[in-house]
């Protein structure tokens, strides 16, 4: 059963709950009984009977003797297994075990239960968590067999659960902190992309800053026990507003819901049906019907999708190379893309009022200002600058300066559909080597990349510069990049499986969703135009320290999410950073750069990262490592694998 419609929000996983099953031989009536009359949409169900062990068979009949699987692959069609069966590995399994008969019986039962599931053709199959502190054995059956599956995943079973310092007591209620159990887990498998993790949420929760590092993990489902829910008024399940947040947080990162548990809460009373067609005796059958029903109600009341984030659901996490706009002229597609934010021309238009304001007196409103837009594109600040002079009453004389031949003609379309032909001249030329009539009053651009200098901004105003009077104001008039350390698995996975080190050391524009943002994100570059220094000199260095909060627990960092604050004019910003982002502004995507080795950092150590923009000839680039807790290569030396060419 769909969890909901809602505006805004595509068919994918987050919209969809299964149930967590005992053993029996009856599949066929198990998926009866939760998908058709409970309106699950899957089950998770061991595959193999609990008192299974092959250390209690003869051992001449252990070739002969027929496993006790849950049925036949003929009791349900291949699309039911498919689609409607999660496989749970038996939970009695240790494979680093003391006792070797129980850790020969473990990976035995492992292999055979993950076969007989790929040969269902299951699409994940549920690990359960390891036993004690270490899991290096289990973690190398595990790595085995991973070489050799198909495509099904592998979700190793994770409880949620707060951290008590110096506990390392695994069979108590005070655990060590669990996530570093999964991070040694994934590191022994190598981050194989078929390896994910399934939270076990518990009815105590850890801290927020705990909780929002999973975010960047690659979870899978969140398994929800009725321990966790409490009663409200009428007798109904319901959740405190901690759990609420979560299980709305999962829906938003496609995160799906399994319910476990006893059942303690009453059913739905015949003829309330609030999801579904079935008829209501048949939904009195199945207890956990009152959880399903409240958990779709969670999902029904999130607020639908804004358009900017409906606009960006399909670029989520999707690595992207940066533009390479002095090498290369942008398409029709590109331009349209960014002329249709609103938001940006709207800044560009308040900052351009408030600079001819302070130009020129209401007294000599008649006198003409000189105006420039270097990297005119197709028109749209054009547009904004005229728009700007009759908002404020002043003259202008506009001068669109423009390097690519096709955007030069839908430019002279443009002025001639405008009437513009008296006011604004076009000129097809790089800025760099135009030789401008007369100077500028005011010089307006739009270069700024996702790192704010990654897009050669610097370089090409301090070209343009020259024609712009002593007085003159720049539009932007300053630009400061900034990074924050992340965890993301994802996008750390994407990059790796290319197998090279040149994906390694490129910086990609990534609009950033199932990420944890691990501390604050500090300022890198800082540029100023005009730049009237004796000796201009773009290079840039940085060393930056993050602390990481207390109460996060440790953290892996697969990279750094970049962004840029511009100052327009005054106090005119522009931007991306998340604490100061530009509201509703879609023209920029975050910038990552990855690490070839992701740095594991743990509470109380702090993290020292080092970053570099580096200027040649004939390109720009940056180069970046870590130094503490632990020692990274320094990324793109002497820029070998990513440059912006001049």
């Amino acid at each position: 059963m769909p969890l909901g419609d809602k505006i805004g929000y595509e068919r994918n996983e987050c919209r969809y709950c299964g149930v967590e099953t005992e053993f029996t031989d009856d599949t066929p009536g198990l998926l009866d009984f939760n998908i058709r009359s409970g309106g699950f949409d899957f089950i998770l169900t061991p595959l193999m009977n609990p008192d299974y062990r092959p250390s209690l068979l003869e051992k001449e009949s252990i070739e002969s003797r027929v496993l006790p699987f849950a049925g036949s692959d003929l009791v349900l069609s291949p699309s039911q297994w498919s689609s409607h069966v999660v496989g749970k590995i038996s939970s009695w399994i240790d494979l680093d075990s003391e006792d070797e008969t129980l850790r020969m019986d473990s990976e035995t039962t492992l292999k055979q239960e993950i076969a007989w599931a790929n040969h269902l053709s299951l699409q994940a199959c549920i690990l359960p968590a390891p036993k004690g502190a270490s899991c290096a054995n289990y973690a190398r059956c595990v790595n085995q067999i991973l070489q050799g599956l198909n495509n099904m995943q592998l979700w190793l079973r994770i409880p949620l659960v707060k951290v008590e310092e110096g506990s390392v007591d695994m069979n108590s209620n005070n655990l060590i902190d669990l996530w570093e159990l999964w991070n040694s887990f994934r590191i022994l498998c190598e981050h194989h992309v078929q390896l994910s993790v399934v939270l076990d949420i518990q009815s105590s929760l850890p801290s927020a800053n705990s909780l929002g590092r999973w975010f960047g993990e690659s979870v899978r489902a969140a398994i929800l026990n009725t321990d966790c829910f409490l009663t409200n008024g009428r007798g109904y399940p319901c959740l405190s507003k901690r759990h609420q947040s979560l299980i709305t947080g999962f829906f938003n990162h496609s995160i799906q819901i399994i319910m476990s548990g006893t059942p303690t809460h009453i059913i739905p009373k015949a003829g309330v049906d609030l999801t579904s067609n079935h008829s209501s005796e048949s939904i009195r059958r199945n207890p956990f019907r009152p959880y399903l029903d409240y958990i779709a109600y969670l999902f029904q009341r999130m607020d639908p999708l804004p358009e900017q984030e409906v606009f960006e659901l399909g670029y989520r996490d999707f690595l992207q190379s940066p533009l390479q706009p002095l090498m290369d002229n942008l398409e029709a597609q590109t331009y349209e893309t960014f002329e249709k934010d609103s938001v940006k021309y709207i800044q560009y238009q308040r900052a351009i009022s408030k600079a001819l304001l302070d130009r020129i007196r209401d007294d000599k409103a008649s006198t003409t200002t000189v105006l420039m837009v270097v990297g005119a594109g197709r028109g749209p600040l054009v547009r904004a600058s005229l728009m700007a002079a009759e908002e404020t009453g002043r003259k202008l004389r506009v001068y669109a300066v423009e390097k690519n031949p096709n955007a030069v003609v839908t430019l002279h379309s443009l002025v001639k559909m405008e009437k513009w032909e008296d006011i604004v001249s076009i000129i097809s030329c790089d800025m760099r080597y135009w030789d401008a009539p007369e100077k500028a009053d005011i010089l307006v651009s739009e270069l700024l990349g996702s790192f704010g200098d990654n897009e050669l901004s610097p370089e090409c105003l301090d070209g343009a510069q020259r024609f712009l009077k002593e007085d003159g104001i720049s539009i932007p008039s300053s630009y400061t990049s900034f990074i924050q350390p992340v965890t993301a698995s994802k996008l750390y996975n994407d990059v790796k499986s290319h197998k090279d080190l040149v994906h390694f050391e490129t910086a990609y524009v990534v609009k950033v969703h199932n990420v944890a943002r691990l501390a604050s994100s500090q300022p890198v570059f800082t540029f100023t135009h005009p730049n009237y220094s004796s000796k201009i000199n773009n290079e840039r260095y940085r060393k930056l320290i993050f602390e990481i909060p207390g109460d996060t627990g440790s953290a892996m960092v697969h990279g750094f999410a970049g962004y840029f604050d511009a100052v327009l004019y005054k106090d005119v910003h522009l931007g991306i950073e998340p604490s100061t982002a530009t509201p509703n502004m879609f023209s920029w995507f975050s910038i990552f750069f990855p690490l070839r080795t992701p740095v594991c950092i743990r509470p109380g150590s702090p993290l020292e990262v080092h970053f570099w923009r580096c200027c040649g000839s004939s390109k720009v680039w940056y180069e970046w490592c870590v130094t503490s807790p632990s020692q990274t290569a320094v990324h793109n030396s002497k820029g070998r694998s990513y440059w912006v060419g001049l």
